[in-house]
């Protein structure tokens, strides 16, 4: 199966790379951003492009195209998933394997801030752009916007962002923003998860762009997600990270979820690629929490 899919996007993209957009075309879109459980359950598969491939103990886990494909389609087919947030190389890839009827599909925006380099809050725009969503059908895009104030390129981060969510909103698509306050620390950067940095880091980034209507925010659980989620009134989705500990992340998500801005779950690694190694059985925990 692994490689037969693998075998029908190469041959696709080598023999007619027109199928892609032909596949854009066809796709029959979602009706809703939520889903029937009034949510939203969206599986995030945007790592590779920074360079972060690494799952747990495994370096190179989301790096093996082949394997994240087919947990991709595990979990786009479980009742109850909404929706997916991709680069273009795997949207495209899943285009072509038929597999996003129905969906809500979001492109990730800036890539260039590389996991564990020196400019990485020199996060630049190299993956969607608003018109090309809005060109491939798609939902709305995402940024990462990584806020560190002793790093001078924090400003132009911020432009870009803004930027993005005026073009997004210009075009009546989701602006989906992820804020974080970040440190330099022992020559790496770390997003600083306490309660009162989040909720600065919401308050700056509710604030980017001339137009906000279609602009949601993308939130870590941290501790006192009532008072994180009081902040803004944007809708938000909350983010689900490597997940260490599966019962104490579901408990959290499952009580930021009550809080009424929450609109429902953006996770990746800790549903495609769960200890267990069930993908159906994780996914399902998840969307039961909606």
């Amino acid at each position: 199966m692994l490689s037969d899919n693998v075998t029908r996007i190469v041959d696709a993209r080598v023999s007619d790379p027109g199928a892609i957009a032909a596949a854009a075309a066809r796709r029959v879109r979602a009706t809703s951003l939520l889903g029937e459980h009034g949510k939203a359950m969206i599986i995030a598969a945007d790592h590779p492009a920074r360079g972060a491939n690494g799952v747990g103990s495994d370096p190179t886990a989301m790096a093996d195209r082949a394997r994240l494909l087919d947990r991709l389609c595990i979990a786009l087919d479980r009742p109850g998933v909404t929706g997916v947030l991709a680069t273009a190389d795997i949207l495209e890839d899943l285009l072509l394997l038929g597999v996003l009827d129905g969906k809500s599909v979001f492109g990730s925006m800036n890539r260039a801030g590389l996991a564990g380099s020196v400019f990485e809050i020199d996060d630049r725009f190299t993956g969607y752009d608003a018109e090309t969503i809005a060109a491939m059908g798609f939902d709305g895009g995402k940024m990462l916007t990584r806020i560190a104030l002793s790093d001078a390129a924090t400003p132009s981060a911020l432009v870009d962002t803004a930027r993005a969510v005026n073009e997004l909103n210009d075009r009546q698509l989701m602006a989906m923003v992820e804020p974080f306050m970040s440190v330099w620390q022992d020559g790496k950067i770390r997003n600083d998860l306490s309660t009162d940095a989040v909720i600065k880091s919401i308050t700056i980034a509710s604030g980017l762009g001339r137009r906000t209507a279609y602009t949601w925010l993308k939130l870590p659980v941290v501790d006192d997600m009532e008072r994180v989620l009081a902040s803004s009134t944007l809708p938000a989705l909350l983010l689900g990270g490597e997940v260490k500990d599966a019962d104490a992340a579901f408990a959290s998500w499952g009580k930021a979820l009550k809080q009424p801005t929450a609109q429902g779950l953006v996770v990746g690694r800790s549903l495609l690629y769960p200890s267990n190694g069930d993908v159906a059985g994780a996914v399902d925990r998840a969307v039961s929490l909606l």
